[in-house]
């Protein structure tokens, strides 16, 4: 299976992934713990995965993304976005209307 079939299928078959630094109990950036917080403060299971941990999705998932940092954060298959992103819809009023969506 190539790299790329690969996050495809983690990003079908996960209605909600992080692909972020670290792990959601211990994460390596801030910018990934902020993330953290914030989805678990609306007490939504989601997935991750540790790019640090896998070398190949992150080199790979940037490109087919079009989105060059971490971490990104896709919700029923579609990339919402990364932190800055996550954080607007929050003050926004507006993630939890996309959170209400994961199947």
């Amino acid at each position: 299976m190539s790299i790329e079939t690969l996050i495809q299928e983690q990003i079908n078959t996960n209605p909600l992934i992080v692909y972020m630094k670290g792990t959601p109990e211990i994460p390596m950036c801030g910018f990934s713990a902020k993330v953290v917080a914030i989805l678990q403060s609306y007490n939504v299971p989601f997935d991750h995965i540790n790019v640090l941990d896998n070398p190949e999705i992150r080199a790979t998932l940037p490109k087919m993304a079009n989105w060059p940092t971490f971490p990104q954060i896709y919700v029923n298959g579609e990339l919402i976005g990364g932190c800055d992103i996550l954080v607007e819809l929050h003050e926004a009023g507006e993630l939890q209307e996309i959170l209400d969506t994961v199947k």
